[in-house]
């Protein structure tokens, strides 16, 4: 059978997931718009990026609000919306302004709070002042990615500044927002000591402009040039005791929530172990998210551990930041 087309004026996907609205686990409804596609995408795009697969240049603003009645159709009550796209909520080139206008009214009219991601260009006065005129409560999230502008820029190509990101967070803070910081878990180019560390520093920088810290390990999405590493065996996914360092750790190096909903966890393509332990690590940190007690991760064993830390200790002297297992398989 032949791939679907996509429909405009259906959204990629909409569900329930569990977040915290004011300090209470509560249900979240997701909304993922197909959009036109992310701008920074058509120009450049950030090398481990496949967004731009589930978009459709046709889109219009009227299938955007279209798609979001489709969406409506699963929704059971949340208090929370969490609406995303390919890229960015407040580019008016991707979600026209009146389409925002409409969407937002239609969120206001049942929701509490309102999570929406964009880059840092795009969170202005005019922007911030449209959500509030229907919506309580705002939360920004912004995809860092790391604090570290050599690494932004040499392994994501993400085509802006830390300096950037400070602005935006500040302006949307004064505002009365909050801001959610993604961090990426070892970007290309980098081995996982290095991705380790840079992860840990970038909470401890990113943590006084945050509100919310969103650790998210790599996966490798399709028609990327992070797959195209991957395929050749250059690169391989964090493991999940990488992602578990870094969460038990970020306590010490910050007051705001850490978080991490890895994509993909478990699979070849997303972070992961040994497939054996994979499932309840998993499980895990979905709890410590939800609570922030580091001592769930307490007593989590596996064989697979000491591969981990020898990975981590030969990795620095085989000069390649590549899946050393296969790297090293004779030809």
């Amino acid at each position: 059978m032949g791939k679907t087309k996509p429909d405009p004026e259906r959204p990629v996907a909409a569900w329930s997931e569990k977040d915290l609205l004011d300090d209470k686990i509560v249900d979240a409804f997701v909304v993922i718009f197909r959009s036109p596609g992310c701008y920074w995408s058509k120009q450049s795009g950030c090398l481990m990026c496949g967004y731009n697969n589930d978009c459709l240049a046709s889109v219009t603003p009227e299938n955007l609000i279209t798609q979001f009645e489709k969406a409506m159709e699963k929704y059971a009550g949340q208090p929370y919306f969490k609406l995303y796209t390919s890229g960015s909520f407040f580019d008016s080139n991707e979600i026209g302004i009146e389409a925002q206008e409409n969407i937002l009214a239609m969120v206001g009219e049942r929701a509490k709070k309102i999570l929406v991601e964009s880059r840092p260009e795009f969170v202005n006065q005019k922007a911030l002042d449209r959500v509030f005129a229907s919506v309580e409560k705002l939360e920004i999230a912004i995809g860092l990615e790391t604090a570290n502008d050599d690494i932004r820029c040499k392994s994501i190509n993400k085509g802006f500044k830390f300096t950037d990101f400070e602005r935006a967070a500040k302006l949307a803070r004064e505002n009365g927002a909050r801001i959610r910081t993604y961090l990426i878990l070892k970007p290309p180019y980098i081995t996982e000591n290095e991705a380790i560390a840079d992860t840990l520093e970038s909470i401890k920088i990113a943590g006084p402009l945050s509100d919310v810290i969103s650790v998210n390990p790599m996966n490798i999405q399709n028609y990327t040039v992070v797959e195209g590493l991957w395929k050749k065996s250059l690169y391989r996914p964090p493991w999940l005791w990488s992602l578990l360092e870094v969460l038990e750790q970020s306590s010490r190096l910050t007051d705001v929530r850490v978080i991490s909903a890895p994509s993909g966890g478990g699979s070849r393509r997303g972070v992961h172990n040994c497939r054996k332990c994979d499932k309840e690590i998993l499980a895990k940190v979905d709890e410590f998210s939800l609570n922030q007690d580091a001592d769930v991760f307490n007593g989590l064993k596996c064989q697979c551990k000491e591969k981990w830390l020898d990975y981590l200790d030969v990795e620095q002297y085989m000069g390649s930041t590549g899946h050393l297992t296969k790297l090293a398989k004779p030809k």
